[in-house]
């Protein structure tokens, strides 16, 4: 990727980001100009929306438990529903396709994802020994618990 194209694609994904949060309705915003050129199908600028989802949330963890807070599962949650709230129409997008995946390669790559992004919340809080379903699952109830304090909730 040359300098110009990885500025272009940063760009392109800044308004896609925009707008997804202006409309706040779930659905890839394709009709921004130059998505298509730049990312080429809906899969593709949905795996750009998820790394940004995953790089913010991943940030939020680091900085939530840097201080060793006396409730880790809390920091957790508050570091998951911190990126929620900074990044809604994203988290709208990528709940949207979970829940109704255009195909099955979208489907698979974004349930991949869902239980990888778990599987950090219960590492970051000391509950990734054991199985990946077990791992996946004490995510799964951190990020339940997030939900839950939206102000505007999302289903899982």
């Amino acid at each position: 990727m040359t300098w110009s194209t990885f500025h272009r694609r940063g760009e392109a994904l800044r308004k896609v980001i925009h707008t997804a949060d202006a409309r706040r309705d779930g659905l890839l915003p394709m009709d921004v100009p130059g998505v298509l050129e730049t990312f080429g199908d809906e899969l593709t600028l949905l795996g750009a929306l998820q790394l940004r989802w995953h790089a913010r949330l991943s940030g939020h963890l680091e900085r939530a438990l840097t201080d060793q807070p006396p409730d880790f599962d809390e920091a957790a949650v508050a570091a998951w529903h911190a990126t929620a709230e900074e990044l809604p129409g994203i988290r709208l997008v990528l709940d949207r396709y979970r829940a109704e995946p255009r195909d099955s390669r979208m489907a698979a790559a974004l349930a991949t994802a869902a239980t990888k992004e778990r599987m950090l919340l219960a590492a970051a809080v000391g509950r990734a020994g054991g199985s990946a379903e077990a791992a996946a699952a004490a995510g799964r109830a951190l990020e339940e618990r997030a939900r839950a304090r939206l102000s505007r909730p999302v289903p899982a």
